[in-house]
């Protein structure tokens, strides 16, 4: 007989890694508690450990692309209050 497999969702996979990589307990005994199978527990701690790396470089990313979004922003208006400057100099008869 086959078994149907059983569709996890990642509330239920995050648990499983996470108490996987804590390592109070072997994975056996976890993946007979939670009754899934060994290699798949240490297949979802180690995805766990792969994508918290990422997930903090993302936060990082997030803040530098936020920054040179301000930085553009700063540089287009100090363009612009030169021009604007240059020519009031042009019109008042201050050229340089």
């Amino acid at each position: 007989m086959s078994e149907h497999r059983q569709i996890r969702n990642e509330t239920f996979k995050a648990k499983v890694a996470l108490e996987a990589i804590k390592g109070l307990r072997t994975v056996n005994q976890i993946a007979g508690e939670y009754g899934v199978h060994p290699t798949q527990v240490g297949k979802w701690k180690k995805l766990l450990l792969a994508e918290a790396r990422s997930l903090f470089g993302r936060r990082q990313s997030r803040a530098q692309a936020a920054d040179a979004e301000l930085k553009d922003e700063l540089y287009r208006q100090i363009g612009r209050l030169k021009m604007e400057l240059d020519w009031l100099k042009k019109k008042c008869g201050l050229e340089d």
